[in-house]
C-alpha cells in the first residue's frame, strides 16, 4: 500500500468509525438518561460477562486470519487463504455454541457470579448473539487480511444503527429499569445478527469459498491462542472488576443500589466519553496491521520502522490534542450530555490516562502483528495486576475512581514493556521519544488556555454554545501550535485530499 493509499484509507475508516462512534455515543446517551445510572449498572455487569465470553470465543482469531491472509497472499497461496478461514470457523463454533448451551440451560449453576441476580437474566438473553459474533469476527479478519476495509466499515455502521434505532423502539416500552435493561441486550442481540448476516452474504457474494483446512489448525492456534488468551484474560479481568467493584465500594459504606449507580455513572457514562481516543487509535491500528505484518514477512526493515514511528506519533498526536479540552470541558460535558456532574467530574480528573492507554492499545497491536502475541499475553498480566491491585484497596480512599486509577496504571506498565519489546523486535531503531515529549509538553499550555477560555465563555454564554466554542477554538487553537511546533504537517492533509 502506498503511503497516498495507507493514509486515504485511515481517513475513510476512522470516518466511519466516528460515525460508528457517534451514533452509539448517542444511543449511550439515551440509554444513561431512559434506564438512569443503577439501570445502566446492570446493563454494564452483565454486557461485561457477554464481553468476556465473546473474547474468549473468537477475539485472537481476526488478527490472526488477517496476519495469515497476508502471509499467503504475499505467497500467491489462495488456497491456503481459504483453508485458514475454514478452519477459523469451525474453531469459532465449536466454542461459542457449547458454551451458549452450557450457559443457557445451565444457568443455575452460574448465579454466584451476580451480587444482584437480575444481571443474570439479562446476560441469558444476549447469549444467542454469542455464534453471530464469533462467527462475524472470522469473516471481518478475512476482510482485513485482503485489506477490503470498506465493507467491514458500512458492516459495523449497519449493527450500531441497528442496536440503535431498536434499542430505542424497545427501551420506550419498558415496565422497569430492569426491564429496559433487557430490552437493551435485546437490542445487540439483533445488530449482531444483522452483522452475521451481512458479512457471510459479502463473503459468497465475492467469491468466499470454504476449502479443506488440514494443515492450519496448528499455525492459526499457536498464533491466536495467545492472542485469545490475553484478550480473554482482560476481559476476564474486566470481569472480575465489574463483580468486585461493587462488593468492594460496598465494604466502603456504600449500598447496593449505590454502588450500581457509582459503576453505571463511572463506567456507563464517564469511560465512554473517555474512550473517544480509542475509536481514532484503533481506526489506524486496523489499517496499520496487515501493513505491519507485510513489511516483517517481505523483510522491509525501513519501512516496518517508518510505520511503526508513524503510528506512535500519530496515537501520541491524537491524544494530546484531546486531553487539554477534556480537561477544561469534561464537567461541562458530563452535564450536558448525561445530566450527572459526577460522570463530568471523572472525565475531567481522569482524562490524563488517555496518553497511556493509547500508547498501550497501538504498541499492543503492533507487537501482534509482528507475531509476538506470546509475549504481549505475558506483559498484560503485569498491567493487570496492577488494576486489580487498585480495585481493592483504593475504594476505600478514593471510592470508584479506584477503578479508572488502575486503568491508568495498567497501561502505563504495558506501554512501557511493548515500547521496551518494540526496540527488540525492530531491525532499526525506533525513534519516538523526542516527540512524545515535545507533544506531552504542549498539552500544559493548551489546557491553561482552555480553562481560561471555558471561564471567560461561560460568564457571557448559554452553558451548551459556551462548551461547543471552547472546544472548537481550544482544537484549532492546538492544531496551529503543533504544526508551528512541527508536531504534524500540513502535507498530511495534501495527501489525504490527492487522487490516488
Amino acid at each position: 500500500m502506498s503511503q497516498s493509499n495507507l493514509y486515504k484509507t485511515a481517513a475513510y475508516v476512522t470516518a466511519f468509525s466516528v460515525a460508528e462512534k457517534f451514533f452509539g455515543f448517542a444511543y449511550r446517551i439515551i440509554l444513561s438518561r431512559t434506564l438512569g445510572s443503577e439501570g445502566m449498572g446492570l446493563y454494564q455487569t452483565a454486557l461485561s460477562v457477554f464481553a468476556m465470553l465473546a473474547t474468549a470465543a473468537a477475539s485472537g482469531i481476526p488478527l490472526t486470519v488477517s496476519r495469515l491472509i497476508t502471509k499467503y497472499r504475499a505467497k500467491n497461496n489462495k488456497n491456503a487463504q481459504h483453508s485458514v478461514i475454514t478452519a477459523a470457523l469451525l474453531c469459532a463454533v465449536c466454542f461459542s455454541v457449547p458454551v451458549f448451551c452450557l450457559l443457557f440451560f445451565g444457568h443455575d449453576l452460574f448465579d454466584f457470579l451476580f451480587t444482584d441476580s437480575r444481571c443474570m437474566s439479562i446476560l441469558l438473553v444476549l447469549l444467542p448473539s454469542l455464534t453471530f459474533n464469533s462467527v462475524y469476527s472470522v469473516l471481518r479478519g478475512a476482510m482485513w487480511g485482503n485489506k477490503k476495509f470498506l465493507p467491514y466499515c458500512i458492516i459495523d455502521l449497519a449493527e450500531e444503527l441497528c442496536m440503535m434505532g431498536a434499542g430505542v423502539l424497545l427501551v420506550t416500552q419498558m415496565t422497569s429499569v430492569f426491564d429496559g435493561a433487557r430490552r437493551v441486550a435485546l437490542a445487540v442481540v439483533l445488530s449482531y445478527l444483522l452483522s452475521f448476516a451481512l458479512a457471510a452474504a459479502y463473503f459468497f457474494l465475492k467469491g468466499g469459498k470454504l476449502k479443506n483446512p488440514r494443515g492450519q489448525f496448528r499455525p492459526l492456534l499457536s498464533s491466536a491462542l495467545p492472542l485469545t488468551g490475553m484478550r480473554t484474560s482482560n476481559a476476564v479481568v474486566s470481569t472480575i472488576i465489574s463483580l468486585l467493584l461493587p462488593a468492594r465500594l460496598i465494604a466502603a459504606g456504600m449500598s447496593s443500589a449505590e454502588a450500581m449507580s457509582e459503576i453505571g455513572t463511572a463506567m456507563g457514562m464517564s469511560m465512554p466519553v473517555l474512550s473517544i481516543p480509542a475509536t481514532l487509535i484503533g481506526s489506524l491500528a486496523l489499517v496499520m496491521v496487515p501493513e505491519l505484518a507485510e513489511n516483517y514477512y517481505r523483510g522491509q526493515h525501513t519501512r516496518l520502522r517508518d510505520n511503526i514511528e508513524k503510528a506512535l506519533k500519530l496515537t501520541v498526536l491524537i491524544t494530546c490534542l484531546l486531553i487539554p479540552p477534556l480537561f477544561a470541558l469534561g464537567t461541562d460535558v458530563g452535564l450536558i450530555l448525561f445530566g450527572s456532574e459526577k460522570s463530568g467530574e471523572i472525565i475531567r480528573n481522569c482524562c490524563i490516562i488517555l496518553l497511556p492507554t493509547g500508547l498501550s492499545m497501538i504498541t499492543t497491536s503492533i507487537l501482534n502483528s509482528l507475531g509476538y502475541e506470546r509475549k504481549t499475553f505475558l506483559i498484560f498480566f503485569a498491567g493487570a495486576a496492577v488494576t486489580l491491585l487498585c480495585v481493592w484497596f483504593l475504594p476505600q480512599v478514593c471510592g470508584v475512581y479506584a477503578v479508572v486509577i488502575g486503568m491508568g496504571g495498567s497501561a502505563c506498565v504495558t506501554t512501557v514493556l511493548n515500547l521496551r519489546l518494540i526496540a527488540k523486535a525492530s531491525k532499526e531503531k525506533v525513534r519516538y521519544i523526542k516527540y512524545t515529549l515535545l507533544a506531552t509538553a504542549s498539552m500544559f499550555p493548551a489546557a491553561l488556555f482552555a480553562v481560561l477560555l471555558r471561564g471567560t465563555l461561560a460568564a457571557v454564554l448559554p452553558a451548551i454554545p459556551a462548551a461547543i466554542l471552547c472546544g472548537t477554538i481550544v482544537l484549532a487553537a492546538e492544531v496551529l501550535f503543533v504544526l508551528a511546533l512541527g508536531l504534524a504537517r500540513t502535507g498530511w492533509l495534501k495527501v489525504l485530499a490527492r487522487r490516488s
